[in-house]
């Protein structure tokens, strides 16, 4: 089969011929019919060999959806001809966390050397794919998996993010939304959908503040020092009530930290690797930081029923696999609308 494959240091990916995989006891074998692309995987391509510990060659793809092709022995929650949607940060499924569902915050996956299909195991990215376990699946239910596989990362994660801060998103309060490409524009709808929030979007560029507006966000100003004092000036002084940076670059963190009122939320998503100085004096009174991951499966399901309440929509371009470098080419260059969806079947 084909799948695209990150297979030297440096190197950018490429689509090569490999194995058939074949299922195992407890494991779904799945056509894949929808993969996306993510910044993250940037990331991890970007890593200098000292740092890089996912394997090589690495199929990439960390959010998925398939059809159903085969199952292992013991499995008896799926069959062939589901619909589905992979669950992306697996876990053991045994530990304290992995019990309520958190399997992002697996207490057990370093020791164990369990890792997310796309980084670390074999992902997406091909026209067929290996799933651990069957409670790594989520029923589409009539969801299109091509408009909606971005919402198992670029939905999930956001939501995760947001359902932390919604005890301070009630009526009347201001919530800033930094970056609004592959996650901010889908954190935007979010905070429409379940939030009291009036929505501010920051970014670099009109044509992405354009589509933060498209998806509800009622103020839209560009990402640069002034943007603190324009905040300021919408909540009457009083700073955002949460923060969300989905960029995470030290001049995003700097303004996040800047643009939060007291008892406010700054969650950085993004993994720019900026980091925000914490400290009496530093921010705002009694602000709270945090630095979430992915989300858990329960998240997950009910990210997908927003979509399917039509409360949530992807802004999608789609490449066949053999075109999937070029999507690449085209978010290391900043030049996606929304989300790109690699279709390996099509």
């Amino acid at each position: 089969m084909k799948a695209l494959q990150y297979r030297e240091i440096g190197s950018r990916p490429e689509v090569v011929e490999v194995p058939d995989p074949e299922v195992g006891p407890g494991q779904v074998l799945l056509k894949v019919t929808a993969a996306g692309v993510c910044h993250s995987d940037e990331f991890v391509m970007s890593l200098p060999a000292d740092q890089y510990i996912y394997g090589l060659p690495l199929t990439l793809g960390h959010e998925g959806a398939g059809i159903v092709e085969a199952v292992g022995d013991g499995v008896t929650g799926v069959k062939p001809g589901d619909a589905v949607a992979v669950y992306g940060p697996w876990g053991c499924g045994r530990c304290l966390m992995c019990a309520q569902g958190k399997e992002n915050y697996c207490l057990n996956a370093v020791a164990e050397h369990i890792q997310p299909p796309g980084l670390g195991a074999p992902g997406s990215m091909a026209e067929y794919m290996i799933v651990d376990s069957e409670r790594h699946l989520v029923p589409l239910d009539g969801l299109d998996p091509v408009q909606n596989v971005s919402l198992t990362d670029a939905g999930l994660t956001p939501y995760h993010a947001i359902k932390n801060s919604l005890p301070k998103l009630g009526a009347g309060t201001t919530a800033v939304v930094i970056g609004t490409g592959g996650l901010g524009h889908v954190g935007i709808q979010i905070l429409r959908a379940i939030s009291g929030a009036t929505v501010v979007a920051l970014d670099v560029n009109e044509e992405k503040l354009s589509l933060a507006r498209e998806v509800g966000a009622q103020h839209a100003m560009l990402s640069n020092p002034d943007a603190v004092d324009a905040v300021r000036e919408l909540t009457g002084g009083r700073g955002a009530n949460a923060v969300f940076d989905f960029v995470g670059v030290q001049p995003t963190v700097d303004l996040a930290g800047a643009m939060a009122g007291s008892e406010g939320d700054v969650t950085i998503v993004g993994i720019g690797g900026g980091a925000l100085p914490v400290g009496f004096g530093r921010i705002a009174y009694d602000v709270a930081v945090r630095t979430p991951y992915w989300g858990s499966r329960s998240e997950l399901i009910e990210v997908l029923d927003l979509a399917r309440a039509g409360s949530v929509k992807v802004e999608i371009e789609t490449y066949s696999l053999d075109e999937a470098p070029k999507a690449y080419e085209r978010l290391h260059e900043g030049r996606i609308r929304g989300r790109a969806v690699i279709v390996p079947n099509a």
